[in-house]
């Protein structure tokens, strides 16, 4: 969790006042620190990179901005997509096609059509996404994606590496698989899973990269098959309540590196952090429009709710809360932070201890950056919040505010209706 200055109790991010950047663009609005999303990157890409090659794969989906994208661009940064979508939006930030690994799950024909044009390699999910893919090309470079049978993540809705999940070919499946890539004419580069997101311990990725190598030297063995790039995927957790403690990356890397420079031939680690470099990046900002004491409750109801970020009514995930406009005040009272959608479930927080509440203060929603803005909607009719990036003090709109006119414009009503 990232600590944030204050200067005369009012909070700083990336040296700007959170009161001054609502005054300029208006809440809610996500808040995003160029200099932590680079920190961030640096730190997991040096923890491998000193140990063996490395390449990151950065899961866009947990924030996919052109503006965080083109930092992670200036990086070194490559890109782990799951949607033509999130290929485009990479394409369109400066990523050249071989710094883009797709791997999709249930891939319609069309799909996979729109990604081969663009000429992005392909991690296959299963048996069936192979034989249609050969009917498309087999020049693309290729790899699997293995269901290892080892899980791990913050909620089981996002648990990937289970038996019982939808991800990957299953693990006794994934030699034929290979084989007959090679029938069809594919040359197989690499090997990939993903046991799931946000977890904070290093034993299940020991556990899943044991999978991995063993499976590495099955190919090599049976048919072949040197891979060059062994991919463990993400899910590298964050701390978001206090009490929770930091991954420890070097260990994390000397773990899987060992293990994959003793038992394989395979030349790079590709690893897929999406949360743990953009997640405590960014906050999103709220204004308290309301306040309301009930027998059982005190509720600050904000201009944010479930549908600028849904994690907590989804996951029943945990964010830490606070005021920035009152960052140095001891907490008074204990506090429901609520917001304006039309759902008993919409809530960010429950039961934080704050100072005393006013309308007009600032609430500060903690390590929003992953699956916050991304997983927005428009529920009750309410446009997508801007986006601003900060800098040492300079605050840049980075994504602007949805209109109504935006939400209606593909809407189309009958003739019939019109009369």
């Amino acid at each position: 969790m990232r600590k944030f200055e204050h200067v005369d109790g009012q909070m700083l991010i990336g040296g700007a006042r959170a009161v001054d950047i609502v005054k300029r663009f208006g809440s809610p609005i996500y808040v995003t620190d160029e200099d932590a999303v680079r920190e961030n990157y640096r730190a997991v890409y040096g923890a491998f990179a000193k140990r063996m090659p490395t390449r990151i794969n950065y899961a866009c989906k947990a924030n996919t901005n052109l503006a965080i994208l083109r930092i992670l661009e200036q990086e070194g940064s490559c890109i782990d997509a799951v949607s033509i979508g999130e290929v485009e939006t990479c394409l369109r930030a400066g990523f050249s096609p071989d710094r883009i690994l797709y791997t999709g799950v249930n891939v319609s024909n069309d799909e996979l059509r729109a990604v081969s044009s663009k000429r992005v390699p392909i991690n296959v999910d299963s048996l069936s996404e192979l034989e249609r893919l050969s009917k498309i090309t087999t020049e693309l470079p290729l790899s699997f994606r293995v269901n290892p049978e080892v899980g791990s993540g913050h909620s089981e809705k996002v648990i990937t590496g289970a038996k019982s999940t939808k991800f990957g070919v299953p693990k006794h499946q994934i030699i034929d698989a290979y084989a007959r890539a090679l029938e069809l004419g594919f040359r197989p580069k690499g090997l990939h899973a993903h046991i799931g997101s946000g977890g904070q311990a290093v034993e299940p990725f020991i556990r899943m990269t044991e999978v991995l190598v063993t499976i590495a030297q099955e190919l090599e063995s049976k048919l072949g098959i040197e891979l060059e790039f062994i991919d463990i995927g993400g899910g590298i957790g964050i701390p978001y309540r206090p009490e929770e403690s930091v991954m420890d990356l070097d260990l994390l890397a000397e773990e899987v590196t060992g293990r994959i420079k003793a038992g394989t031939t395979a030349r790079t680690i590709v690893v897929e952090p999406g949360r743990y470099i953009i997640a405590d990046s960014t906050v999103l900002l709220a204004t308290v429009v309301d306040l309301k004491d009930t027998p059982d409750k005190k509720f600050a109801g904000t201009d944010a709710g479930f549908n600028n970020l849904v994690r907590p009514a989804f996951y029943g995930s945990y964010h830490r809360v606070a005021v920035a406009n009152k960052f140095d005040r001891p907490a008074e009272a204990k506090y429901d932070i609520v917001g304006p959608i039309c759902e008993t479930g919409d809530h960010i927080a429950k039961d934080r201890e704050l100072p005393k509440l006013d309308e007009g203060d600032i609430i500060v929603a903690y390590d929003a950056g992953a699956y916050g803005f991304t997983m927005s909607s428009n529920y009750n009719m309410r446009p997508l919040c801007r986006e601003v990036l900060v800098h040492k003090g300079e605050m840049n709109l980075i994504r602007e505010k949805q209109t109504l006119e935006d939400l209606l414009r593909q809407v189309k009503v009958p003739s019939r209706l019109l009369v």
